[in-house]
């Protein structure tokens, strides 16, 4: 008896306990945004951000954001307590971990990187 109690405890401490981990960026230029991982509160999901500032400055962010918050369009004010809105950011949630992406290295693919190998050795195989 005393076994089934303490899976059942483990078990309930894995269900209760788990929280989002998420790529945080507190800011982000076109496709440049540095990210780092972070775990979300309860209550929580990971977001990607995307806003243009002067209609053609991409600005990003991504992290943590409060469900109630999810899935809208917010104006930026700079500095954040004037009344002057520097761009609009909407935020998109999802609930998964790591489910905000970090940006990948520029480049492309594998397959892509494997095509331009094999092409590189075998125009040195003719030239040669």
């Amino acid at each position: 008896m005393n076994k089934l109690l303490f899976l059942f405890a483990a078990g309930l401490c894995f269900a209760v306990g788990q929280t989002l981990q998420c790529y945080k960026c507190d800011i982000g230029f076109w496709n440049l945004c540095i990210t780092s991982k972070i775990t979300c509160k309860d209550g929580e999901h990971c977001f990607s951000g995307l806003g243009t500032a002067a209609k053609y400055l991409d600005i990003k962010m991504k992290g943590c954001l409060v469900v109630a918050s999810c899935n809208q369009t917010e104006d930026v004010n700079f500095p954040s307590n004037s009344n002057t809105s520097v761009y609009k950011m909407t935020k998109t949630c999802c609930n998964s971990d790591l489910c905000n992406g970090a940006p990948r290295l520029p480049g492309g693919t594998s397959l892509s990187l494997a095509v331009a190998v094999m092409s590189a050795l075998i125009t040195a195989r003719v030239l040669v």
